[in-house]
C-alpha cells in the first residue's frame, strides 16, 4: 500500500487567527483536513471559510472539556463542571468525573450527536470525527463517539493511538510521551470494535504529532515524514496566528501555534521557496531525498483528507 496522509489541523472555529492559518495552509497545499468546534467562539467564520474550500475536509472536534455544550445544558448535566453551565475545564477533571462514573455515557453521546449536527445543518459534509484532548482514547467517550457517528452518517473517526515509531522522532517532553506509551494498550480494543471491523466506520493506521503537540517544529516534521512507513496516517496539527484573540482564550498552544504554521508552509507549500515547496499532493519522495534522515526504500507520499477513505 502507498504511503498515504491527512493533514489535520485541530481547534478550527476557536478563534479567527487559527480559522486563517487553517484556510492559508489548505490554499498551500499544506493542511488537507480540519476538524470544527461546534460550539468554537469563531465557528460561523470557519464555517464560510469552509464552504469556499470544497476540497478542505472537514470533520467535528468533539468538545467535552473546556468548552460550551450544544445541548441545552439541563439535557447534559454530567458534562458541567460544578454549578455552571460549562463543561469542565481540565482534562483531568473530566477524566476522573468519567472514571468514578459521574459522566452518564448516554450524555456524551447526546452532546456528540448535538456538535455533529449543528455543522452538518449548516450544509458541510463531516469527514469525520475526533475529540478536543484527545478524549475518546477512553473507551466510554469512543463507545459514545461511534454511536453518534453511527446515528448521524459520519463513517470515519481518529485513531488516536501513536505508533512508538514515533515517539523519539517527536521532541515531545518525556512527560508527555510517557502518558501517551501508557495508553498504547488500548489500541486494540479500539481496533478490535465491531464498526472498526466491519469498517462501517474507517480510520487510519495511527496518528503521528500528538507527542509533538507544541514542539512541531520543521526539523521535527521532517523526521517524522521520512519514517512515515506504508499505510494511511494522519498528522496531527495545531496551528495558527498567535494574536490578541487567541491571548483571550485559555490553552497551552499560543507561540508554538505560528512555529507549526510555518513549519507545515516550509515543508509541504506549493509556492514556498524550501526544498520540499512545489508538490503540494504530489509526490514527496524526491524532496526528501535531500535529508540526511531519507530511508529511500519508502514509497511516495499522497497527501488525502477523511472523505477520501469512505468513496
Amino acid at each position: 500500500m502507498p504511503r498515504r496522509l491527512i493533514i489535520n489541523a485541530d481547534d478550527f472555529g476557536l478563534t479567527h487567527g487559527i480559522n486563517r492559518a487553517i484556510a492559508e495552509l489548505h490554499d498551500a497545499g499544506a493542511v488537507t483536513s480540519a476538524t470544527l468546534m461546534a460550539s468554537g467562539p469563531a465557528f460561523h467564520d470557519a464555517v464560510a471559510l469552509a464552504r469556499q474550500r470544497p476540497n478542505l475536509g472537514v470533520g467535528c472536534h468533539i468538545v467535552l472539556t473546556d468548552g460550551l455544550p450544544v445541548s441545552p445544558p439541563r439535557t447534559v448535566p454530567s458534562l458541567l463542571a460544578p454549578n455552571t453551565q460549562t463543561l469542565r475545564p481540565k482534562l483531568r477533571n473530566f477524566l476522573a468525573a468519567l472514571i468514578t462514573h459521574q459522566i452518564d455515557p448516554d450524555e456524551i453521546e447526546r452532546e456528540a450527536t448535538a456538535q455533529i449536527r449543528r455543522i452538518q445543518q449548516t450544509g458541510l459534509t463531516v469527514t469525520h470525527l475526533d475529540a478536543h484532548k484527545h478524549t475518546h482514547i477512553a473507551p466510554p467517550v469512543m463507545s459514545a463517539l461511534l454511536c453518534a457517528a453511527t446515528k448521524t452518517g459520519v463513517h470515519a473517526i481518529r485513531n488516536p493511538f501513536e505508533q512508538p515509531w514515533a515517539f523519539p522522532l517527536s521532541n515531545g517532553t518525556t512527560a508527555r510521551t510517557s502518558q501517551i506509551r501508557l495508553i498504547q494498550p488500548l489500541q486494540r480494543s479500539f481496533l478490535k470494535r465491531p464498526e472498526i471491523q466491519s469498517r462501517h466506520i474507517r480510520t487510519t493506521d495511527g496518528t503521528v504529532g500528538i507527542s509533538a503537540t507544541g514542539h512541531l517544529d520543521e526539523a521535527t516534521l521532517r523526521n517524522l515524514l521520512n519514517a512515515l512507513p506504508d499505510g494511511i496516517w494522519e498528522l496531527v496539527c495545531h496551528p495558527g496566528y498567535n494574536d490578541a484573540e487567541l491571548n483571550s482564550i485559555t490553552t497551552r498552544l499560543r507561540a508554538t501555534r505560528e512555529v507549526e504554521r510555518q513549519a507545515l508552509l516550509s515543508v509541504f507549500s506549493k509556492s514556498g521557496d524550501q526544498s520540499v515547496s512545489g508538490l503540494g499532493s504530489q509526490d514527496l519522495e524526491p524532496a526528501l531525498r535531500e535529508s540526511s534522515n531519507f530511508q529511500p526504500h519508502l514509497s511516495p507520499l499522497q497527501l488525502i483528507h477523511y472523505g477520501s477513505l469512505v468513496v
